[in-house]
């Protein structure tokens, strides 16, 4: 999926000379947590969210330092931190020449960009003019769309064993070699030894997702590897699959 088949292409914006309060009453009164700001020719030229308003002198959050860190700070940093906590306009507190993706970027980028700069939304533009924004809830409204069009498909205990072991196979966390597959009547049971607890809860999830699985049980033992002892063993009944 690409940036186009998720974004909200009915975007607010607001220009940078526009005020804080305006800014704020924008995103309050359509419940969103960020505004692209773009100049009188449509360019984005910023981004303001509700990060942009933490540190405020009216609410008593300006920032405070020692003044042995103001020292080592400088006078650069300084000026900027009083500018964004009591600057009026939202050219003042934004945030300049924000990460953008265009209208072809896959989504695996787009989550990518959202980790690294750890940012709730994207702005999608073409030609320097935004044309969209992803945010988080439209992530989770495609996963949503692409969750319920995945069908459990038909297929016999053989099968799913095999799909079962080859999806374990490219799993570098996965034991491999300690793990064993039973599949009946679409049951799948997983015997064997885990080095470690999540490793369990990872092989569960696994079959959980494997097509035509109706349930799963497992019988793995988890073994200290240092040691050699058997830490726990579970033996739960079949985990069915909801809906």
């Amino acid at each position: 999926m690409k940036a186009r088949d998720v974004m909200t292409s009915r975007v607010l914006t607001i220009a940078p000379e526009a005020s804080i309060e305006e800014a704020i009453r924008l995103m309050l009164e359509n419940r969103i947590s960020g505004l692209p700001v773009v100049d009188a020719g449509g360019a984005l030229v910023g981004i303001v969210t509700e990060g942009d308003f933490l540190r405020r002198a009216e609410t008593g959050t300006a920032r405070k330092r020692p003044r042995w860190l103001e020292f080592l700070v400088g006078p650069q940093n300084l000026a900027t931190d009083y500018v964004r906590s009591h600057g009026r306009r939202v050219e003042e507190v934004m945030t300049r020449s924000p990460v953008t993706v265009d209208e072809d970027a896959g989504l695996d980028a787009v989550v990518s960009i959202m980790e690294r700069k750890r940012v709730k939304r994207v702005p999608v533009v073409r030609d320097r003019r935004v044309v969209g924004i992803v945010s988080r809830s439209n992530l989770l409204h495609a996963l949503a769309s692409v969750s319920r069009d995945l069908p459990d498909a038909p297929a016999g205990d053989a099968e799913i064993r095999t799909r079962v072991m080859a999806e374990i196979a490219r799993q570098p966390w996965a034991p491999v070699a300690l793990v064993d597959v039973v599949v009946k009547d679409g049951i799948v049971e997983l015997w064997g030894s885990i080095t470690e607890s999540k490793q369990g809860e990872g092989l569960k999830v696994l079959a959980e997702n494997t097509p035509g699985v109706k349930g799963v049980v497992s019988h793995l033992a988890w073994i200290e590897p240092m040691s050699g002892l058997v830490i726990s063993e579970p033996d739960a009944p079949p985990t069915r699959k909801a809906g």
